[in-house]
């Protein structure tokens, strides 16, 4: 007889009425409304004066969501990244650095690992081959990376659009298929602010197939750009679309992915053709231990995940990394490039 399916838990529970209500969402709302009200009194204190936006010699430029949990604010950062490139800007990230041990500034360099600076951060290091700062005070670690690195023309935060202390000349707001979710503030939502109209500095990038809330924006391209093995991974090798093909009908393989909705890279992964067995890792996952069977033909994981396993550490089971192509659209690339011309006007952006 197959084991029963595990009972949902509260977090589940509330997880599905963050996207259409209920009754504990509903039971939920007078924490909302104290959110709420904590929210309006920051805001206030900051209009008043009494609370100080930090001062910056460079454009910061936040990649930041409305809603919690996986809306996709990495892969349009290193998007992002990748045109500022292109157009012959110098960009440095700052990022709090999620599950990290510790909360001070910390430059990330090519010695950190996950747990001293957090997983996104030494992602966006590595892939965006960008300097990059964490810290919870991210004004601090802003600081500290133009102090290191000051030839930077400006500066990306990976998330922050809640840290009103950091300044910010442009916002990227991003939104997946929950568009809004049920609309209510946390706990009773998943909203981390109450939504309002667009601003003229802010551009929205939906990373869904269509639009998921009323604001206009730019529909993201997202497909699986390949495969490379673990040590090519971290080596620096391009991936394979025909490495990553090649595994089709190989019997035995693992999907894993610890990342906020892991279910997105396994349907990717089926929709190429690819039969792998689902592991599914709480988001930041640490990786203490090796999470795949010892008898497991290959393992297929995100590049979240690549970042906290050394080769040294996988034995001998073949390990791919399978990479994300994301792309905001043409679109999206005419829209920055009017931001970007009013951030540096007498300097040429490239067409």
């Amino acid at each position: 007889m197959s084991p029963s399916p595990p009972r949902p838990t509260l977090a589940d529970r509330l997880q599905r009425e963050w996207l259409s209500g209920g009754a504990l969402s509903a039971a939920l709302l007078p924490l909302s409304w104290l959110y709420a009200g904590l929210l309006a009194l920051r805001r206030r204190a900051y209009r008043l004066g009494l609370m100080q936006v930090g001062a910056l010699p460079v454009p910061v430029i936040v990649v930041g969501n409305w809603i919690v949990g996986g809306a996709g604010k990495t892969p349009t950062t290193l998007a992002l990244l990748d045109l500022l490139r292109a157009r012959g800007l110098s960009a440095g990230v700052v990022s709090r650095g999620y599950g990290r041990d510790g909360r001070e500034v910390r430059l990330v360099g090519p010695g950190s690992t996950a747990s001293e600076v957090g997983d996104e951060p030494l992602l966006i290091h590595l892939r965006g081959r960008v300097p990059v700062a964490v810290g919870a005070d991210r004004v601090a670690a802003a600081r500290a990376l133009l102090a290191a690195h000051p030839g930077l023309d400006l500066l990306v935060s990976d998330d922050g659009l809640q840290h009103w202390r950091l300044p910010r000349a442009l916002t990227l707001l991003v939104f997946d298929e929950r568009g809004l979710g049920n609309g209510r503030l946390l706990p009773a939502g998943p909203l981390r602010q109450p939504p309002g109209p667009p601003a003229p500095d802010q551009l929205v990038v939906y990373n869904a197939p269509r639009a998921s809330t009323g604001l206009p924006g730019f529909l993201a391209g997202r497909r699986l750009a390949g495969a490379v093995s673990l040590a090519g991974w971290w080596a620096g090798e391009a991936p394979s679309m025909d490495g990553l093909l090649a595994l089709r009908g190989r019997p035995g393989l693992v999907a894993v992915a610890g990342v906020a909705r892991p279910q997105r890279f396994f349907d990717m992964l089926a929709d190429l053709g690819l039969q792998c067995s689902p592991l599914a890792l709480p988001d930041h996952a640490d990786y203490a231990a090796l999470p795949w069977p010892a008898d497991a033909a290959g393992v297929l994981l995100t590049e979240k995940d690549a970042v906290k396993l050394p080769p040294e550490r996988i034995g001998a089971t073949p390990v791919w990394v399978v990479t994300l192509d994301f792309a905001p659209g043409a679109g999206f690339e005419a829209a920055l490039d009017a931001q970007l011309q009013r951030l540096f006007p007498s300097r040429w952006i490239k067409d």
